[in-house]
C-alpha cells in the first residue's frame, strides 16, 4: 500500500520552526510484517509518497505506523481519523476499523494529531493504495488496458470541503485549518478520445440553496498552455479537450472555484492535480550515431573498450523508459565472432576473449541495439548505432636490420657526411614510438667520430661523420651497431638477434693543406724598429706524410704593409717602421695573415691503389706582433678652448689636463707651466697643480676686458727622456650674470666687438628705420596729390576698359566715322539722365545720383583738342 502525507502550512515564526523540524524528521512508515522495509520516498508536487514493498494480503490491511512529534517533544499524542473505516492508535499505528469493500482506487483520508501540552493541531493526508496501482505499475499491454479501463470509469464527484468553524489563535495570528486534499486525477497520454472527455465533476454542497457557477484556473486552463481543460460553469463537469503528451508536460496544477450569481465566493478554492500517465511512444535515441573507441592489442578479457549511451524520452521510472543494450553484429569475425560484449544496462563494451592483434585486424565495427521496455523485443521500441573499435598498437615487434653487414667510405677531414644508410624492418604502427628506430654504436669508435641519426620518414639509420678522421691515423673503422625502438618492448616480447649488425668504413686520403704548428703565433718587439729588421720564421708543415710535397708562402693580409715573408722558408722581415700608435694596432697587437700552399702532387688511395686527383691545398696562419711602447708622442693639452668671466669670480678658473698617445710609463703624471714670454701671460694668469693628470688655470687680476685671448701652456710627460709640447689655450672672457654664466651682451662683446662698435651698430639701425618711415610718408603724400588733380576722364570712364570685341570685319569708311565728342567731358549729365531706360553702351558713364558712393567730379573747361588731354596726363607723371 502507499501512504501520502502532506504537512500543513504554518503561520508565525515559531510555527514555521516546528514545521521545518517536523519536515526534517518526516513520517516514519513501518509495517507489522517482518519482511517489509521502509519505503522509498519521492517528492512530487509538494507531496511525499512512501510505497511499501509488498501488496496487502487481504482487505484487512496490516498496521502501519504514523508518528507525530510536537514542538515540546511530547510523546503523548492523540490521533483522529476522518475516515471511519480507518483508525490510528496512540502509538501511530493505522489499522482498518471495519472491512473495506474495494481498494481498486486509492483511499484518502485525513489524520489530525494533537499533543497533550501543545495547543496546536497537526494534520496530514493519508492515501492508501494497493501495490501495483497504475501510479507504480509497469505498463505492459495488460497494464495499459487496465489503466484505460480505470480512466474510462474514473469520472467521479469532487466536493468542496466544508469550512471549518474552529480556528486557533497563536501569538495574535489566526490559522485556518487545511481542507481535505483532493486525490490526483490521472490522464493517459496520446488518448484518441473522443474529446472533450469528462474527467471529474466539481460540486458544492450549497448548490441546492443558491445558484453556483464553477470555474478552473491555472496552467492548462486560463494560462498557457490554455484551453487543454475546461469546466461547465453550471454542472461543474471538468473536461480534457485534446490528447496530452507527457514528454511535453507531465502534470498540471489547477484550482477549482465556486461563486454565486453575484460573483461572491461560495467555497474556498480547491487544488486539482492532474498527472499524465506515460505511454511507450518514444524510441531510445543514441547520443551519437557513430561511437569511436579503442583498446590495446593483446588486452586481457574483460578490458574496458568504450561506452555507448541511449536515452528514452519516456518515463524512466517505468519500463517505457528503461533501456537495455545488446550487440547485433561484429565485423570482422577474426579471431572469433564474439570478441566483445556489452553491459545491457550501462552500455559498457568490454573484451570477451584474448587474441587482439593490430597487425592482423586494426579495427572492428560493432552494431549496437538499444531497446526500451527493459529490453523486451516483443513490446519494446529499438534503435541502433555503430561502434568503431580501433586496436591500438603495442610494441610487440622488435626492429630487425635487413642485412648483417653494411659498408661505406668517406674522405678524411670531412664532417656531416653520411657514410651509409642502415635499413630496418618493423611491423608496428608506422611513425609511432613503437616503430621509431633508435640506433647505437656499441663498439669500434672509441673517439666518437661517428653517430647514427634516424630518418623520420624512412626510419633508416644515417651513419654520419661528426668528428674529422685523419687518414694518416686511421685508414678504416669496424663498427658494431644495435637498433631498438623509441618505446620499450611489451612485456614478454624478446629482442630479435637481427637487431645487431657490423659496419665497415674505409677512409679516403685527400691532399691536406699545410698546417702552421703555432697558430696564431705571437712575438714581442719595440715599436719604431727600422725597415729590414728580421722578426721571426713563420713556417708550416704538410700533414700528407705518405706523399712528399713542397710548401710555399705568400702574404695574405698585412693592413699597414709593414711585413715581408720569404717564399721558400717563411722568414718574416719589416718593410717599414712599426708604430704602436697606428690605427691598425689594436690593444698593442698588430696582426698579419700568411698563406702556406703545397704543389698538389696526386695522392694514392690506400685501398684502391690508383691516383686521386686533388687540387692545390693551402692553409693560413696568423702572426701577432705585440708592440712595446716607447716615448715617441708628446702630450697634447685638453681642452683647447675655455671661457671665464671678465671679473675675477670664483668660477673664473679652468681645469686642464693632457692626452698622450703613448702608454705607461710614458704618459702622466704631467707637468703644466706658463712660458716666460710674453710677460703679460704670467702677469694675468697662473697655473696650480691639482693631481698628476690635472692642473688649474685661473685669472690673477680682478678684471680683464671681454674678448678672446690665447694663452700658451707647456705640457711635459713622464717618459725617459720626457717629451714637451707647447699648446695654445683659447680663452673667451665675457661679462657674466649672477650665476656666473656668460650673458647675451657679454657673448656679443666676447665675439670681438667693443662698446663703441655696439653703439655704432645701434645708430645705423635707427637711421635705417627713419629712412624707411620718411619714404612711407612721402609715398602717402604723393598719392594724395595725385587724387587732388583731376583727370580729363574719370578712371571709371576709361574707355580702355570698355573695349568690346566683335566678330565682324571692318566696314570701310563707315568705321572711320568717330564721334570725338565722347572724349570730352560733358557740361552736364542731363542728356544722360533724360535718356530712356534700356540697354546702354558699355562705355557709357553710369548715372550718378545723390546716393552714389562716388563723388561727382567738378566740371572742367572743354579742352581744345586731344593734345591738352595728353599734356594733363603727362604732368601727373
Amino acid at each position: 500500500m502507499s501512504l501520502l502525507w502532506e504537512d500543513e502550512a504554518r503561520e508565525g515564526a515559531e510555527d514555521e520552526d516546528c514545521r521545518l523540524a517536523q519536515y526534517r524528521r518526516g513520517v516514519r512508515v513501518q509495517s507489522s510484517e517482518a519482511d517489509v522495509t521502509r519505503g522509498d520516498r519521492q517528492e512530487t508536487g509538494g507531496q511525499l509518497w512512501a510505497a511499501s514493498h509488498e501488496a496487502a494480503r487481504a482487505l484487512h490491511l496490516p498496521a502501519t505506523l504514523l508518528r507525530f512529534e510536537d514542538c515540546q517533544r511530547s510523546r503523548e499524542v492523540g490521533y483522529v481519523s476522518s475516515d471511519p473505516s480507518f483508525s490510528v492508535r496512540s502509538d501511530g499505528s493505522v489499522y482498518t476499523a471495519q472491512e473495506v469493500a474495494n481498494l481498486s482506487e486509492p483511499v484518502q483520508f485525513m489524520v489530525t494529531a494533537k499533543g497533550k501540552h501543545d495547543p496546536h493541531i497537526w494534520e496530514t493526508t493519508v492515501k492508501l493504495a494497493l501495490t501495483g496501482h497504475p501510479h507504480t505499475l509497469l505498463l505492459s499491454k495488460v497494464g495499459i488496458e487496465e489503466m484505460l479501463k480505470m480512466w474510462e470509469s474514473q469520472p467521479r464527484v469532487i466536493r468542496f470541503a466544508r469550512k471549518h468553524q474552529r480556528s486557533l489563535v497563536t501569538n495574535g495570528l489566526r490559522r485556518q485549518k487545511r481542507d481535505w486534499v483532493i486525490p490526483p486525477i490521472n490522464v493517459p497520454e496520446n488518448s484518441r478520445g473522443p474529446f472533450p472527455h469528462m474527467l471529474v465533476r466539481i460540486r458544492s454542497d450549497q448548490d441546492k440553496d443558491v445558484g453556483i457557477r464553477y470555474s478552473i484556473t491555472g496552467a492548462g486552463a486560463d494560462q498557457p498552455p490554455s484551453g487543454i481543460y475546461n469546466i461547465d460553469p453550471i454542472s461543474g463537469n471538468m473536461f480534457v479537450t485534446q490528447p496530452l503528451d507527457r514528454e511535453e508536460r507531465a502534470s498540471f496544477h489547477l484550482r477549482a472555484h465556486a461563486v454565486d450569481m453575484n460573483g461572491n465566493q461560495v467555497e474556498n478554492p480547491i487544488d486539482l492535480y492532474i498527472y499524465v500517465i506515460d505511454m511507450n511512444d518514444n524510441r531510445p535515441e543514441f547520443q551519437n550515431q557513430v561511437y569511436n573507441g579503442s583498446v590495446a592489442e593483446g588486452s586481457k578479457p574483460g578490458s574496458s573498450v568504450m561506452q555507448v549511451t541511449a536515452s528514452d524520452a519516456d518515463d524512466s521510472t517505468t519500463a517505457n523508459g528503461m533501456v537495455r543494450y545488446r550487440i547485433l553484429s561484429q565485423n570482422p569475425h577474426s579471431p572469433i565472432p564474439n570478441m566483445f560484449t556489452i553491459n545491457s544496462e550501462t552500455g559498457d563494451i568490454v573484451t570477451v576473449a584474448a587474441g587482439l592483434d593490430r597487425e592482423k585486424v586494426s579495427q572492428y565495427t560493432i552494431i549496437v541495439q538499444a531497446t526500451d521496455m527493459e529490453g523486451n523485443l516483443n513490446f519494446g521500441l529499438s534503435n541502433t548505432a555503430t561502434a568503431l573499435i580501433s586496436i591500438t598498437d603495442i610494441n610487440d615487434n622488435p626492429p630487425e636490420l635487413t642485412v648483417r653487414t653494411f659498408s661505406g667510405e668517406v674522405p678524411e677531414n670531412k664532417v656531416n657526411v653520411v657514410v651509409t644508410n642502415l635499413t630496418v624492418l618493423d611491423r608496428d604502427q608506422p611513425h609511432s614510438p613503437n616503430w621509431n628506430a633508435v640506433y647505437r654504436i656499441v663498439s669500434g669508435d672509441p673517439s666518437g667520430h661517428f653517430t647514427i641519426r634516424t630518418n623520420p620518414v624512412t626510419n633508416e639509420g644515417m651513419l654520419t661523420v661528426v668528428k674529422p678522421v685523419d687518414f694518416e691515423m686511421n685508414r678504416a673503422f669496424m663498427l658494431t651497431v644495435v637498433v631498438s625502438n623509441q618505446a620499450h618492448l611489451a612485456s614478454g616480447i624478446q629482442s630479435s638477434l637481427q637487431s645487431t649488425a657490423g659496419v665497415t668504413i674505409s677512409i679516403q686520403d685527400v691532399n691536406e693543406p699545410p698546417v702552421f704548428p703555432i697558430n696564431p703565433k705571437m712575438i714581442r718587439f719595440e715599436e719604431g724598429v727600422p725597415a729590414g729588421t728580421a722578426l721571426t720564421a713563420f713556417s708550416a708543415q704538410d700533414p700528407d706524410h705518405f706523399v712528399h710535397q713542397t710548401v710555399r708562402y705568400s702574404k695574405l693580409s698585412d693592413p699597414a704593409n709593414w711585413l715581408r715573408i720569404n717564399r721558400t722558408n717563411g722568414r718574416i722581415t719589416t718593410m717599414a717602421m712599426l708604430d704602436r700608435e697606428s690605427i691598425y694596432v689594436k690593444n698593442n697587437i698588430y696582426e698579419a695573415t700568411f698563406l702556406a700552399f703545397d704543389n698538389a702532387h696526386p695522392a694514392i688511395s690506400a685501398f684502391l691503389y690508383h691516383p686521386i686527383c686533388s687540387p692545390q691545398a693551402s692553409g693560413t696562419g696568423t702572426l701577432q706582433i705585440y708592440l712595446i711602447d716607447v716615448n715617441d708622442n708628446a702630450p697634447v693639452l685638453i681642452p683647447r678652448e675655455a671661457q671665464v668671466c671678465e671679473h675675477g669670480r670664483p668660477n673664473s678658473r679652468i681645469n686642464i689636463t693632457a692626452a698622450d698617445a703613448d702608454a705607461d710609463p710614458n704618459v702622466g703624471p704631467f707637468v703644466f707651466e706658463l712660458p716666460t714670454s710674453p710677460s703679460d701671460v704670467r702677469r694675468n694668469w697662473s697655473i696650480s697643480r691639482l693631481n698628476g693628470d690635472y692642473a688649474q688655470l685661473k685669472l690673477k687680476i680682478s678684471y680683464l676686458e671681454a674678448g678672446f685671448y690665447e694663452i700658451p701652456v707647456i705640457v711635459s710627460d713622464s717618459g725617459n727622456p720626457p717629451l714637451t709640447n707647447r699648446s695654445m689655450l683659447r680663452i673667451k672672457v665675457c661679462p657674466c650674470d649672477d650665476s656666473g654664466d656668460c650673458s647675451a651682451t657679454g657673448a656679443v662683446a666676447a665675439a670681438g666687438l667693443g662698446t663703441g662698435a655696439i653703439i655704432a651698430i645701434l645708430i645705423c639701425i635707427i637711421i635705417l628705420l627713419s629712412m624707411v618711415l620718411l619714404f612711407v610718408v612721402w609715398m602717402k603724400r604723393r598719392e594724395k596729390e595725385r587724387q587732388a588733380k583731376p583727370l580729363l576722364i574719370d578712371p571709371e570712364d576709361d574707355v580702355r576698359d570698355n573695349i568690346l570685341k566683335y566678330d565682324e570685319e571692318g566696314g570701310g569708311e563707315e568705321d572711320q566715322d568717330y564721334d570725338l565728342s565722347q572724349l570730352q567731358q560733358p557740361e552736364s549729365l542731363e542728356h544722360i539722365m533724360n535718356k530712356p531706360a534700356g540697354v546702354r553702351r558699355v562705355d557709357e558713364r553710369p548715372v550718378i545720383t545723390a546716393e552714389s558712393q562716388y563723388p561727382a567730379r567738378p566740371s572742367l573747361p572743354q579742352p581744345g583738342d586731344i593734345g591738352d588731354f595728353i599734356n594733363d596726363v603727362s604732368s601727373l607723371h
